[in-house]
């Protein structure tokens, strides 16, 4: 399946929505858009993870280096995701404790 990825700036603040699969094959898109928006000067990145079915430990990866680069920059970094599946996986992994998580993008933004 193919990754969908739409991004949205607007002062300082990108929000990235993805739509599809997350695994080996699509996370290094994901990971160049988040590169992209960081290197375009975004400080506050809200990832929109609503319309994932599926995300494997590659997408994960990608996800813990991008909080951790953004971090270094003095940057946020927020997910957005109500999916039990996903959330499943963020809490068996931990993750959940690492990344602010959001019902929408609108929480994440208010936060």
């Amino acid at each position: 399946m193919e990754l969908d990825i739409k991004t949205e700036r607007e002062n300082g603040s990108c929000v990235i929505t993805v739509a599809g699969e997350v695994d080996v094959y699509t996370s290094p898109t994901l990971k160049r858009e988040i590169a992209q928006v960081m290197d375009d000067g975004c400080e506050d990145v809200i990832v929109d993870l609503e319309k994932i079915g599926f995300i494997d430990s590659s997408g994960l990866g990608v996800l813990v280096s991008a909080l951790r680069a953004v971090k270094e920059q003095g940057g946020t970094m927020r997910l957005v995701c109500t999916a039990d599946s996903i959330l499943k996986i963020f809490r068996i992994t931990g993750l959940d404790k690492v990344f602010p998580l959001f019902a929408s993008v609108e929480e994440a933004r208010g936060f």
